[in-house]
């Protein structure tokens, strides 16, 4: 990138400065947020890995869903907790870089997860005497690898599409972290080509997954609608509701970031859907699926009941 014929080093987050008369106060709003976000996802990570009865490969999913979830989170949270906290608003070219590369990595990959996850609800709803034989350890050990090796040629494009485009109107950013709309608003030379790439990947991505997602449950709800029990059906739906709820608000924000393009909506509404699908939504999940599916409450149930018994021992 150059800016007036120099290669910019660093850029200037101005995407807080709305809120400059209250940082502290931000601060502490975030730190409980990221905390909360930590502690629910791994204490999911625990609660499956602990428990024999929850081998199985929803909760296998969910683990990984959980593990992306701490991650893409701490790849933006403690920037935010940084600039909030010190008033350092700068952050170097190559750390923006690998931020970005890494938030795309994340959020990509948890596109594919949650079809995975819709796939493997569809089996379970579906067909569930050949669950077992379906999806075995080896099968979904593949179908997250595939997310993880999709994501990944996801993110390298998307990184250099988007800091290949020449930026010479400013390095001041006005967002809390370094994504792509806000990139594009500083580029001066011709980002047409790129973007098309960009938005092109994007549209891919968001839409196979949703496409994933959408033909599992129609395949669901006939099969909910053939039994014949209200309890059955009540049973199944709840399973199914939690990943419903979750896929909604994580599929929500990035279509209207990422496939309403670089026109038509200020960057100030940028700024409040990533603040949801960065901070919130991670925070949410953990809470969403460990609430809504039985065997989860259970396993923490007697999680905390071994806790107690080792520490009264």
């Amino acid at each position: 990138m150059a800016e007036n014929g120099t290669v910019v080093t660093e850029f200037i987050l101005m995407g807080l400065q709305l809120w400059a008369e209250l940082p502290m106060g931000l601060f502490f709003v975030f730190l409980v947020l990221y905390l909360i976000t930590i502690g629910g996802n791994l204490g999911m990570i625990v609660v499956i890995q602990s428990d024999r009865r929850l081998q199985t490969s929803m909760y296998f999913f969910l683990s990984h869903l959980s593990f992306l979830d701490i991650c893409y989170s701490s790849v933006i949270v403690p920037q935010l907790l940084e600039t909030l906290g010190t008033d350092k608003m700068v952050i170097t070219f190559e750390r923006c870089t690998t931020q970005f590369f890494f938030f795309m990595l994340g959020a990509s990959t948890e596109c594919f997860l949650s079809a995975v996850m819709a796939y493997d609800l569809y089996v379970a709803v579906c067909n569930p005497l050949l669950y077992a034989t379906a999806m075995t350890p080896q099968t979904c050990l593949g179908l997250v690898a595939r997310a993880y090796g999709g994501a990944m040629v996801n993110s390298v494009i998307h990184t250099g599409c988007a800091f290949s485009i020449s930026c010479c109107k400013s390095n001041h950013m006005d967002f809390f972290f370094c994504d792509l709309p806000p990139l594009l608003k500083l580029a001066c030379s011709e980002t047409r080509p790129r973007e098309r790439v960009i938005y092109l990947l994007a549209f891919l991505v968001i839409t196979t997954s949703v496409s994933v997602i959408f033909i599992s449950y129609l395949f669901i709800i006939q099969a909910i609608l053939k039994i014949r029990s209200a309890g059955g059906k009540a049973k199944t739906f709840s399973t199914c509701a939690s990943h419903i709820t979750a896929v909604a608000l994580f599929f929500g924000t990035l279509i209207f970031i990422y496939l309403k393009g670089n026109t038509g909506k200020s960057l100030g509404e940028d700024k409040i859907a990533s603040v949801f699908y960065t901070v919130v939504i991670p925070m949410l999940n953990p809470m969403i699926y460990s609430l809504r599916i039985k065997e989860g409450k259970e396993a923490l149930k007697r999680v905390l009941n071994r806790m107690r018994v080792s520490q009264v021992g």
